[in-house]
């Protein structure tokens, strides 16, 4: 039986349960979890008894080890979402949940297709742009940018690396695109969004053309602003950062020729750390083919490097691997 992810259990399990039970438990998802975790659920057909059977036994010792009897509840939740989701994503959803903000002026966009997103607000000015996909998640956010002009996303991007904060005015006068986002006290708090590393955590998900352009143009702008950007993005090379394991259940979502053509572009580092997680026969396989590759395009280099890439974001959102710490065609 091949080894569950933990999107699939997730899936299977939600399954299991029962309609009436899932639509209770997808009630406290974020919309872009449920997106995920239905296109899960679509593609699960016929699943096997015995894999069933092993996710529901595996979801109840976990309930079983994480009684809450005699704990602190808040805690609990603080502690939980800190530990699958990092400081940062967990601190988003910890101030909602236990701090009773109200965000639904913002969370209609994430229910919305990317284009349908941009064609909103593609006619605001940057500035508001940007104050509004700075809420969004990464993912979305860059998908919407995809579908600006190059000057227009080169525009915004810029803006969400200089943007230090919102201010809760400034929220409320996002009223003339959205519905309210912010309500209570001027005193309170700014919302600690936007930034260097919510620039670079956007650029993460763009193709190597987009991201180019975008980093040419905050270069122009500021060159130490775009240094600490490229700084903070998780790049192909980072993964020497990523344990052993991680790399091993990496590579078992990698195809071999997906593979191949990203490490052209890889340091011999790199590679050694790939070819000694593999089986020493899959590893002299992946030499000899990785030798008999003739000359691929630096475009393609990056593109099958991004989705490898996009692979390793899922499995750290997933919680089974932790992080560490382009222009014209050439050819290596």
């Amino acid at each position: 039986m091949t080894e569950n992810t933990g999107l699939q259990k997730a899936a299977i399990l939600m399954l299991a349960m029962g309609e009436a039970e899932a639509a209770e438990v997808m009630k406290f998802l974020g919309p872009r979890e449920v997106l995920k975790l239905g296109a899960a659920m679509a593609t699960m057909k016929n699943v096997p008894h015995e894999q069933v059977v092993d996710v529901l036994d595996g979801f109840r010792d976990e309930v079983a080890a994480a009684s809450t009897v005699g704990l602190d509840s808040d805690e609990y939740i603080r502690q939980v979402l800190t530990k699958a989701l990092g400081d940062d994503k967990a601190s988003v959803l910890l101030s909602r949940i236990l701090g009773g903000k109200d965000a639904s002026g913002i969370e209609s966009l994430k229910w919305m297709d990317s284009q349908s997103v941009a064609e909103l607000i593609r006619n605001e000015h940057p500035q508001i742009i940007a104050t509004i996909l700075v809420h969004l998640e990464r993912d979305q956010a860059c998908e919407i940018l995809g579908h600006f002009t190059d000057r227009l996303r080169n525009d915004a991007v810029l803006r969400i690396a200089t943007l230090d904060g919102v201010q809760p005015a400034a929220l409320r006068e996002l009223n003339d695109v959205l519905t309210k986002l912010l309500s209570g006290n001027e005193n309170i708090k700014k919302s600690t969004l936007g930034g260097v590393r919510t620039a670079a955590e956007i650029l993460n998900f763009m193709s190597g053309e987009q991201e180019n352009s975008v980093m040419e143009n905050i270069k122009n702008y500021d060159n130490d602003m775009a240094q600490k950007i490229m700084d903070e993005m998780f790049v192909f090379d980072n993964l020497i950062d990523i344990d052993d394991r991680g790399i091993q259940l990496l590579l078992r979502e990698v195809q071999s020729e997906m593979l191949i053509i990203a490490l052209k572009g890889a340091s011999q580092e790199l590679r050694e750390k790939i070819f000694k997680n593999m089986s020493a026969r899959a590893s002299e396989m992946m030499r000899e083919d990785l030798e008999s590759k003739g000359p691929v395009r630096l475009s393609e280099v990056e593109t099958q490097q991004k989705g490898i890439l996009q692979i390793v974001r899922r499995l750290a959102d997933e919680g089974q691997i932790v992080l560490g710490g382009k222009g014209e065609d050439s050819f290596v």
